[in-house]
């Protein structure tokens, strides 16, 4: 007997529709796989049968043949445990249903029958809903992740013996409505934690370092922190989280399908809502950020989309994965190659990254004698390279503040910056929708930047003075069109053309 069900494959954040066909039939008992599958899905033939078994049904003593479709797509994962033993049991006539294609199925089987959860559920979701696919069974702890899609049934279990009970009896009665949970997934306030949230009223002084952070913020720039070590680079970078707003839909959408795909998405969680803050180690290797895999997966500049990617020490990191990171910075997205298939992933982030002056990193100090000769700073600075600066639109000194810090000076709390940056981002909304001013180029950029006769006369100066580049200029006016913004003024300014330079002086 011949049973036909359907499954899907994900490849890079979307996923391709593939069909489980079984066939059962007199022979010698033969487990047979074919359609591309690699090691992990030929392992799955032990797993299946004994989950069979031990869910109390018999596994037939025939020649079993299953067909994954189409065969030009190669198969990785065990997410197709659960549909070959539900063909083999639809095959077998324990399943009434033998042609169940209306369902997608989806499940990692366990010896004893139970059902684990697996990676990149939601794009499955959002290709069965453009498919016209009516339900998804799935692993119950992915429930949550699935029912952000609507229009689509969730069919969640805990084991083979209870999806056989689902696709046996009606859709209506065997799936949960999850339209409630669905309908209160974007208002719901962030889960309380024990651990107290880092906020910037822990930074004393650094008025300059916390007013660039708040421009990056506001306009989603990208930002290089220079100073000497203990001036609070990294303490202030790992509060720029808490003063980006909460991702709207369909950001939410776009980081928890990366997630999902790379397996770091919490179990039970449905849609982030927070941004990503993502800070690999300095020996991070190029696959690492960008991407990598037979069946490429996420690296770490995908799951900072829409997010932020802290870079601390930027000259250690190998020079590879520092140029690696120069098309993402301005497509917004990495394509992934491989042999067989690429993949494309989102990768649209804000970089903020930090670095010594110096190899000593007491340059400047004023406190501490540098002991670096000329040579050796050259060779640490210029480990970064002149097209990786061109995209870096606030370069910020980083002085050491030292321990003689007024104890009872107010410092503005992350909620009372967050208030301002989400003031600013309505306005570059209001003005052109979707588009953060980082984002706006070519004409659009000149009609959003639009400068009086001072200000141009201080652009060009600036031009000359730095040697910018088209690129460099053209970033220059973004900033000063989110300093604008920030200050609620509807034209650019000459103090706001003023302001924005003196962020790109120290590298120039």
């Amino acid at each position: 007997m011949l049973a036909s069900l359907q499954s899907a494959a994900v490849v890079g954040v979307d996923a391709l529709p593939v069909i489980v066909e079984v066939d059962v039939s007199y022979g010698l008992p033969i487990f047979t796989m074919v359609g591309l599958p690699d090691t992990s899905i030929r392992e799955s033939r032990d797993r299946v049968r004994t989950a069979i078994r031990n869910s109390g049904f018999q596994f037939p003593a025939h020649r079993v043949t299953v067909n994954l479709a189409p065969a030009d797509v190669r198969k990785a994962g065990a997410s197709y445990d659960l549909p070959i033993a539900l063909g083999i049991l639809a095959a077998t006539g324990v399943i009434s249903g033998r042609d169940i294609r209306d369902i997608v199925l989806l499940g990692e089987l366990s010896l004893d029958g139970s059902i684990q959860p697996i990676r990149g559920v939601l794009p499955v979701a959002v290709a069965a809903r453009r498919d016209g696919r009516s339900a998804l069974l799935l692993p119950r702890a992915n429930a949550p992740e699935a029912c952000v899609v609507d229009g689509l049934r969730i069919l969640p279990v805990d084991s083979l013996l209870e999806a056989v009970s689902a696709l046996n009896q009606p859709i209506d009665r065997a799936s949960v409505d999850l339209a409630a949970v669905r309908s209160t997934l974007m208002g719901a306030a962030p889960v309380p934690s024990n651990d107290p949230q880092p906020d910037f009223s822990d930074v004393a002084g650094q008025g300059l370092p916390k007013r660039a952070l708040e421009i990056a913020a506001a306009g989603a720039h990208n930002v290089l922190l220079v100073g000497a070590p203990g001036g609070g680079k990294t303490m202030m970078a790992r509060r720029l989280p808490g003063i980006l707003p909460r991702l709207d839909f369909d950001e939410a959408l776009e980081c928890t399908s990366v997630h999902s795909v790379a397996g770091t998405l919490p179990a039970g969680t449905a849609l982030m809502t927070e941004r990503p803050f993502r800070a690999p180690h300095h020996t991070i290797s190029e696959p690492a950020m960008i991407g990598s895999g037979a069946s490429p997966r996420p690296g770490e500049i995908s799951l900072a989309h829409n997010g932020v990617l802290f870079l601390d020490e930027l000259a250690e990191f190998p020079r590879g994965v520092l140029e690696a990171l120069r098309q993402p910075l301005e497509e917004g997205r990495v394509t992934v190659a491989r042999a067989a298939r690429s993949a494309a992933f989102p990768a649209r982030f804000m970089l903020i990254a930090a670095m010594n002056p110096c190899p000593c990193g007491f340059r400047g100090d004023g406190r501490r004698l540098c002991r670096c000769s000329d040579p050796q700073i050259q060779r640490y600075v210029g480990k970064i390279s002149g097209p990786l600066l061109d995209r870096i639109d606030l370069v910020v000194e980083v002085p050491a503040t030292g321990t003689c810090i007024v104890a009872t000076a107010h410092e503005e709390s992350s909620g009372e910056i967050r208030e301002r940056v989400i003031a600013a981002r309505a306005r570059q909304h209001s003005r052109v929708a979707g588009l953060l001013n980082s984002r706006l180029t070519g004409s659009t950029l000149r009609d959003q930047c639009v400068l009086d006769g001072q200000s141009v006369k201080l652009m060009e100066a600036a031009i000359g003075k730095f040697c910018l580049s088209a690129r460099g200029t053209d970033r220059l006016l973004r900033v000063a069109r989110t300093i604008a913004d920030l200050g609620a003024s509807r034209n650019i300014r000459r103090e706001h053309v003023a302001e924005a330079i003196q962020y790109r002086w120290m590298f120039a």
